[in-house]
């Protein structure tokens, strides 16, 4: 069924419970937390390559070199069950957009095992699950829960997944105290388990910041497909590999990361325009990333003994085969860093390409 007439007819509307604007195409995962949030109300429509501003409806048109259809389905293999929707291109004064439909279900919709509703204009969790902390003697736990809870306001797809993470990890440091941080929050622990598992949960940190970086980069290769044209070369056998033109993309944006993940967050930066563009890592911050990283490379590589790599970034600090140990403060105040960190990337990267939000 064409719905050309019934679109052209909406456009112009601002958004409400029952419209959503989407500049560019964001991730299957976010189209399908707004398929899971109409289905759940009373239906609605999503209209991509178009925005609202101040209240001011532009169309820009979505480009051509991505498929929407190709993310719609994937977002539709995250659903359960599977609602009712239509979806289309539509040329809207010279200019190509994309259409999605949802029908009223008369059964939940779930994603990920979470149902969504809409409210307003905004997509929220349906019941979402109560945080218990433990924070007796230690309150910067309280302190990080809510700036978490304040950076998850207004986030990209990528910046949501990272704040989960960091959230699980804060629950566990909260009650594990006994094995974490028996004595003092400020005294590294002595307790081999919980040395163990401070390794564990801090290399987490440092990877689940590498994830976000490169599912960053995937959002921003989605909403602008000219930032992913470069004269780097990549093998026929890594083409053949990716089932589609989504999955090649997801594959470039974590092959992007090769620097990072050797320890060179500068080489990251300066190879990746669309970080750099963003201006919100200024070089003595790049060198504070890299120390955290090299935290990791010991922690995940090393079981924490230090090497001479390591003594380059921490000069006159340890010696070659010190057993490197953080405080539970330290490890939080690590982990602040790179949340802090985060937020400014992700708010630059919304205002500059665009990138779809569930607020």
């Amino acid at each position: 069924m064409d719905i050309s007439e019934e679109i052209a007819q909406i456009i112009g509307n601002p958004e409400s419970e029952q419209l959503e604007y989407k500049a560019v195409l964001p991730p299957a995962r976010n189209i399908g937390q707004l398929i899971s949030a109409f289905a759940n109300n009373n239906g609605g429509i999503i209209i991509l390559g178009v925005s609202e501003t101040q209240g001011q409806i532009v169309v820009n048109g979505l480009s051509e070199d991505f498929h929407a259809n190709s993310v719609t389905h994937k977002a539709l293999d995250k659903l359960d069950p599977k609602p009712l929707i239509s979806y289309q291109y539509v040329t809207y004064r010279d200019k190509r957009i994309y259409v999605i439909k949802v029908e009223k279900s008369d059964s939940p919709i779930s994603i990920e095992g979470k149902i969504y509703i809409r409210q307003g204009t905004s997509v929220i969790l349906k019941d979402p699950p109560q945080t218990v902390i433990r924070t007796i003697g230690i309150p910067i736990i309280e302190e990080l829960t809510n700036k978490l809870e304040a950076y998850r306001r207004t986030s990209t797809s990528s910046k949501t997944k990272f704040i989960d993470h960091y959230q699980s990890v804060l629950n566990i440091i909260g009650d594990l105290s006994s094995i974490l941080y028996p004595n003092s929050t400020n005294t590294p622990t002595n307790n081999q388990e919980g040395k163990i598992l401070i390794r564990i949960l801090f290399s987490s940190c440092a990877d689940n910041f590498e994830t976000y970086l490169a599912d960053l980069l995937y959002e921003i290769y989605l909403a602008n497909p000219s930032s992913l044209k470069s004269n780097q070369q990549v093998s026929i056998k890594e083409v053949l590999n990716c089932s589609d033109m989504q999955e090649f993309v997801i594959f470039w944006a974590k092959k992007k990361l090769s620097k990072l993940q050797r320890g060179s967050v500068k080489g990251f930066v300066s190879d990746n325009s669309q970080i750099n563009d963003l201006n919100v890592i200024d070089p003595s911050q790049q060198n504070e990333i890299e120390k955290i990283l090299q935290i990791r490379h010991l922690y995940a590589h090393r079981n924490g003994i230090v090497d001479e790599k390591f003594l380059q970034f921490y000069p006159g600090q340890f010696n070659v085969n010190d057993e490197h140990q953080l405080s539970i403060i330290e490890f939080l105040n690590h982990f602040s860093y790179l949340t802090e960190t985060v937020d400014r990337i992700d708010k630059a990267a919304i205002q500059k390409y665009q990138l779809s939000t569930l607020d």
